[in-house]
Formats: C-alpha cells, structure tokens, sequence
C-alpha cells in the first residue's frame, strides 16, 4: 500500500550551512548519537542551525539500538551494546564545545540493564551539571517499566525538565507502542517527579493515527490531574512502509485550537502544538529558558516563545 501524499504544510527544507555542518561535526568527533538523526526529526535544520540563537540538539544516550519495538519509531531495534562508559564526560566536552545553552538528552529503552539505563542517564546529568551549570538541561526519559527507583536517579540528578512522552491516547497505546509500554505506567513516571520534586515536567503526543477528539480532551485531563506542566502536540509522519500508517493529515488550524484549549481550558504552563512539532522542541525550549533562566513570567515566556499571552 502506497503511503498518503503528504500536504503542503508539511514540507521541509533539507538542513544546511555552516552551523549544521560544526554541530554535526563535533557530535561525531565525540562519538554521539542524537534522535534528531535516528528518528529523523523534521526540525533538524531549524535547530541545528542556530536560527533562534545557538543552536540546540538532542542527544541520545546508551547507543543507537533499542531493546524495544514501537511501531512508530524510526530507530534501529535489538542488538544491544554494552555502555560507553565515557560518554557522559563525552557529552559534557561536547555541550562546551558546540556552545550550547539548552541540551536535551534522550535515549533508547535499555530493559536489558539492570537499571534500564537510569544510572547512566543521572551520571551524564551530573557530569553536565559539574562542568557547565549555565546550561539548562532537559531530558526525555524512558518509562524504566515504572519502577520508582529508577525515576528517582534521574530526580535526584536536578535535571531542569524531565520529560516522558505518553505518545497517544489510551486506547491506541498498543497498537502504536511496545507491549511492554503503556497508558497508566507513563503516567506513573510523570505523576512521581511532579509529587516529589519541583522539576518541570513535560510530554508529548502524535496526531493523526486515528485518535478522537474526546481522547484528546481525556488525556490532557488526566495530565493535569497528575500535575504535567508542558505538553506539545505534533502530525505523525510514517518513517517507512513497515510502519504504522498515518490515518490524518491534521491540518495546523486544528493544532492551533489545541494549543488554545491547553493553555486556556486546562491550564498548562506551555503548549507547543503545529504539525511538525515534536517534544524536543526549539520553541518549547525558549519557553523554559525565559522562566528557569531569564526569571520571566509564565505569561512573557509564552510572548518569547512565540504565544501569545492569554
């Protein structure tokens, strides 16, 4: 089955110039791996290049293989590797010499470790954090199967966002993730940093592979319940043929009433919403940094980040 013809408004410029070529350059001279590259992200360009300052990337941790099989996820499954046990200093080099304010750090699900990858995740926060305490420091983190210890390195770690990505509503949990992911079990992570820390937190979810609208509605509900401060909302694009389809082209004016009913119906301190979103994402980032940096309120870091204040 052919896939379906993308719309005008999802078309993307290839990523250049000289910015993009010096990031690309350091990240492997230190032996990085990013999900920018790995799963293909559209924004790669605008990030890299630095358009709206200098630049950010979001780095994967623990390899470019994971012990998990999502079916919307472009990065490589099975055949894992044994740590790096300097890429956390590796990383830190890396952030000074690119110059970077803001870095997310990400990562492939890692079951086969006994910690799932928790502890490598704390040291390479805390390595950032000895050598470059200007920077602010994001991560995106896997569900570490909800076990409480696990999140609990990464808390007590003091990143500035720990993100988990809730991906869809309930009900398509399975069909669109791993088995061994799920609805309650993101939620379990989330609610955790919120209930024991003053950390942001944040997630994101895909649209357009045939959720409705009151499951939308239904999640961020259950988000705030629990004490979720960010949220983005991005189209789904299918990575390649063996790959979930795409059921909707959801056009940007939708995205944009999301966004309104984020901010404006449940009370979310951010929303990034327009079909080329993803949860790493630039403006999301300007948004966290007027706050956590520039001391700003939530409603002028809404205005810095390109939204209007309500």
């Amino acid at each position: 089955m052919s896939r379906a013809r993308k719309p005008d408004w999802l078309k993307m410029r290839p990523p250049s110039g000289r910015r993009f070529t010096e990031i690309k350059q350091v990240l492997r001279d230190h032996d990085l791996h990013t999900v920018c590259e790995e799963a293909n992200c559209p924004n790669l360009g605008e990030c890299w290049s630095g358009r709206e300052g200098p630049g950010t990337a979001t780095i994967m941790l623990m390899g470019d293989r994971c012990s998990r099989g999502c079916n919307f996820c472009d990065v490589k499954t099975g055949g894992m590797e044994p740590l790096d046990p300097d890429e956390p200093a590796n990383v830190a080099s890396a952030i000074a010499e690119i110059g970077l304010e803001y870095v997310v750090l990400t990562s492939v699900d890692r079951d086969d470790l006994p910690d799932q990858g928790a502890g490598h995740f704390a040291r390479t926060i805390e390595e950032i954090k000895t050598h470059h305490p200007e920077t602010v420091v994001e991560v995106l983190v896997p569900d570490f199967r909800g076990e409480s210890d696990c999140v609990e390195k990464i808390i007590d770690a003091e990143p500035d966002v720990i993100a988990h990505n809730i991906e869809t509503v309930e009900r398509l949990q399975w069909p669109v993730r791993d088995r061994r992911a799920g609805y309650e079990q993101s939620l379990s992570v989330l609610e955790q940093v919120s209930e024991t820390s003053d950390i942001h937190t944040k997630t994101s979810l895909m649209l357009g592979i045939g959720e409705y609208d009151h499951e939308i509605y239904q999640t961020m509900g259950d988000l705030r319940e629990i004490g979720v401060d960010i949220v983005t909302f991005g189209q789904y694009l299918q990575p390649s043929r063996s790959h979930l389809e795409v059921s909707e082209h959801v056009h940007p004016d939708k995205f944009s009433t999301w966004q309104q009913i984020a901010h404006e119906e449940f009370g979310f301190l951010y929303c990034a919403s327009g079909p080329l979103v993803r949860s790493s994402y630039r403006a999301g980032e300007l948004f966290v940094e007027a706050v956590l940096r520039e001391g700003k309120s939530v409603e002028a870091a809404r205005r810095t980040a390109g939204v209007d204040a309500e």
